[in-house]
């Protein structure tokens, strides 16, 4: 299946800045839900942004906070976003049809959010380049877990490219010459 920009909405899960400095390869985790969350914008994608109680793990990292939209911020207890009411209600509202899912740590908090949007009849697809946690061997398995459950497992460029659609658009320009290196 194909993700489309008009039916999808981007979840960034947990990027904070007491965690992230901990994860596998979390710069580059970070990059690249940076470059995802500016294609979004680009293609018109909602974007909501979780945090795991801000007090203990501080806020989004600040790499992240200037392409994140600020009334799409969503504190949270539970590992999965869907367990939290606040975030199920707004995540519900947007009714998206495909969630893309993106951040830390794969094993926890977005493993168990990815299985409980899944088990509400939507689309998942979980970014595995913009995905980590502190063990790789963690990650690998979380992965390996969503796939069985019938999460996409998909990267960035993916997204990006299914977002975008087609080319020979001033939008296509933008995204060759400003995200294609």
């Amino acid at each position: 299946m194909l993700i489309y920009p008009n039916s999808s909405c981007l979840l960034v899960v947990d990027i904070q800045e007491k965690l992230a400095p901990a994860i596998d390869e979390g710069e580059a985790v970070i990059a690249n839900v940076r470059w995802l969350a500016e294609v979004a914008k680009l293609a018109s994608v909602p974007i909501l942004t979780t945090e795991q109680y801000p007090k203990g793990l501080g806020p989004t990292v600040e790499q992240l906070r200037d392409v994140l939209p600020q009334e799409g911020f969503m504190e949270k207890m539970h590992f999965s976003c869907m367990a939290e009411p606040n975030c199920n209600e707004k995540i519900n509202g947007l009714k998206p049809n495909q969630v893309i899912i993106v951040g830390m740590e794969a094993h926890v908090c977005v493993l168990q959010t990815a299985i409980q949007i899944k088990q509400q009849a939507r689309e998942v697809y979980v970014v595995a380049d913009a995905v980590s946690s502190r063990n790789p061997a963690d990650k690998a398995m979380a992965l390996e877990r969503m796939r069985h459950c019938g999460i996409h497992i998909v990267t960035k460029e993916m997204v990006g490219f299914e977002w975008i659609q087609t080319s020979g658009t001033d939008q296509f320009r933008e995204f060759s010459q400003n995200y294609l290196r």
